[in-house]
């Protein structure tokens, strides 16, 4: 018998990116659909806040990229995107080096001139690590030598996990985009930029015309919600949809320190990783630039990873192989939830780039 009380078809738990997605593709298919976050907006990591004119992205720098021509002629028909490229700098013991490592950044590390040169330098550095190596130190040696592993990825890596780089495991870095031409585009993808206005644009032009309701702590209140609609798409922690009863999943987590500057410009560039330990900060970045902005002040903010505790903001999984096991089983209990999606980062501990969230729910057989 249907239930009378039922006022939606789908209830969504969470108002970012995968959250908003699924709420568009939905309503496209008429379905009627709820929408609710416990933050007090909507877009989730992407969400940006508009400070002396500029939109800052309050939860660390977002830079849609991609290869597939399908998604990237969606989300133009949302906002239409502008030509940034990301090409963040180095800052090792006062020295600046260009990123991703590249023909720029082997001539400002040994003054090699040839790709040739290059090559040989980073392979006789190489054969330092004999057999098979036995962890994320080993590894980055492996692909490309002491030299460029001492100044430029070890501390940052050490800062960004909390931990030695001996005691990660290798299969953190199974490659480093190593390039030998003069190219600073830090990625390969045919099509990037930043949606001109922000993304806070797209968030909005995806939940257009949908019930949105925002400080509502759905795992606080899941009694009141649940009646309310048929299916649920939940795009929050899986571990803590399910009461952490097999313990809960570790991330990494980030903290922000904001500043605005009384001048132009602070350091000329998006960002500026700092890969030595005598800055805490993981790097700086500098939000005008995102969309080429000339207003007189200047916003920056200095980013330091933390170990994650319950209650603060999860960024980015811990796939280790006791997180791996713990996961797999929460992924057993939702496979038995019919009425339940999981869907996005945290409901599948899975980092994925925006692109991937973009391409995974345009593609997804919703059903009528």
């Amino acid at each position: 018998m249907m239930n009378k009380n039922l006022k939606y078809d789908y209830l969504i738990v969470g108002a970012g990116l995968a959250g908003s997605m699924m709420a568009y593709r939905l309503k496209q298919i008429g379905k009627s659909v709820l929408v609710i976050d416990k933050r007090p907006h909507i877009g989730g990591n992407l969400y940006c806040e508009k400070i002396e004119d500029i939109n800052v992205h309050k939860y660390g720098p977002h830079i849609f990229h991609t290869s597939n021509k399908m998604v990237w002629d969606f989300v133009n028909t949302l906002v239409p995107f502008n030509h940034f490229r990301y090409c963040p700098l180095a800052s090792y013991k006062g020295r600046l080096y260009h990123l991703p490592f590249n023909m720029n950044t082997f001539y400002e590390l040994w003054g090699t001139k040839t790709p040739a040169e290059a090559k040989a330098k980073i392979e006789e550095q190489r054969k330092e690590v004999t057999g098979e190596p036995r962890n994320l130190e080993e590894q980055a040696i492996s692909l490309v030598g002491r030299e460029v592993y001492e100044k430029l990825i070890k501390g940052y890596t050490e800062k960004q996990w909390g931990r030695d780089c001996k005691d990660l495991p290798s299969f953190i870095i199974k490659r480093l985009p190593v390039r030998y031409r003069y190219d600073n585009n830090y990625f390969n993808d045919c099509y990037q930029g930043i949606p001109v206005g922000g993304y806070n644009r797209i968030i909005e032009k995806l939940l257009d015309g949908v019930e949105v309701r925002l400080g509502v702590d759905y795992n606080r209140q899941r009694e009141a919600y649940d009646g309310l609609a048929e299916k649920i798409v939940y795009t929050g922690p899986i571990d803590e949809f399910f009461d952490y009863k097999y313990g809960p999943l570790e991330y990494r987590s980030l903290r922000f320190e904001e500043e605005v500057l009384d001048q132009e410009s602070y350091q000329g560039n998006i960002a500026v990783n700092f890969t030595d330990h005598d800055h805490p900060y993981t790097r700086i970045v500098e939000h005008k630039y995102f969309e080429f902005g000339t207003q007189p002040k200047t916003v920056i903010t200095k980013e330091y990873s933390q170990e994650w505790q319950l209650g603060m903001e999860p960024y980015y999984p811990v796939n280790d192989a006791r997180n791996g096991e713990r996961y797999a089983q929460y992924k057993a209990e939702a496979d038995r939830l019919d009425h339940v999606m999981f869907v996005g980062r945290l409901a599948e501990y899975k980092y994925y780039d925006m692109h991937q969230i973009v391409e995974k729910i345009l593609m997804m057989d919703l059903g009528k």
